[in-house]
């Protein structure tokens, strides 16, 4: 089971999902999340994934608000492993940004953006949230029925420790992404439970 733990501030926060075992760890450039970095910091911190983490773990920039190209030019210049386009980014946008900086994963909600093909737009990975983004809200996972993408998809949306295994079971993702479930206030991540969500996950995957 593929684990990203999103959303993190500081270099404790990546160290401490690397060592759980995360196979990602995203940064949020946004100017209207919590979780929303200066470039300064986001800089300083996949500076520090790159020297700090294993081979294999990902650093993902996540973006919701910002032009897609000016996003990817960003990614080039963080030296990221990918760019996670959040939102209402349709293909001219993936487009647009394939062209500066070729790994994209999609992240969208069933609600906004029903087409659940990996790599419709291009991405190589594909992230299905709650329509209501970084809040925490779990959704209903019964839709995945009719819908249930092919292939590396995640699943995020109101995710923690206490349900990630039977969330697994219900959706049958590649993957799964967290970020607010693992916090003690909003945009501070709790070290313990990134560990028990990682743990959760990885033992029912």
């Amino acid at each position: 089971m593929f684990v990203k733990v999103c959303g993190l501030a500081t270099t404790a926060d990546v160290d401490v999902a690397v060592e759980a075992g995360a196979d990602a760890v995203g940064l949020v450039i946004s100017g209207t999340s919590v979780r929303g970095l200066t470039r300064d910091t986001a800089a300083a911190l996949a500076a520090h994934a790159r020297a700090h983490t294993p081979a294999g773990v990902l650093s993902v920039l996540v973006v919701n608000d910002t032009p897609a190209a000016e996003a990817a030019a960003l990614a080039r210049e963080l030296d990221v492993d990918a760019l996670q386009l959040h939102g209402p980014y349709g293909e001219a946008d993936f487009a647009a940004a394939a062209a500066v900086f070729p790994r994209l994963w999609r992240a969208t909600s069933l609600k906004e953006r029903p087409d659940t093909r990996v790599g419709a737009y291009g991405e190589e990975v594909l992230l299905l949230d709650s329509p209501r983004a970084g809040s925490g809200a779990r959704w209903d996972l019964s839709l995945l029925d009719a819908a249930r993408p092919e292939g590396s998809w995640l699943l995020a949306g109101g995710l923690a420790p206490e349900n990630v295994a039977e969330a697994i079971e219900a959706a049958r993702p590649w993957g799964v992404d967290v970020s607010s479930g693992v916090e003690s206030s909003p945009g501070v991540k709790d070290h313990d439970r990134i560990r028990a969500f990682v743990a959760a996950a990885k033992s029912a995957g």
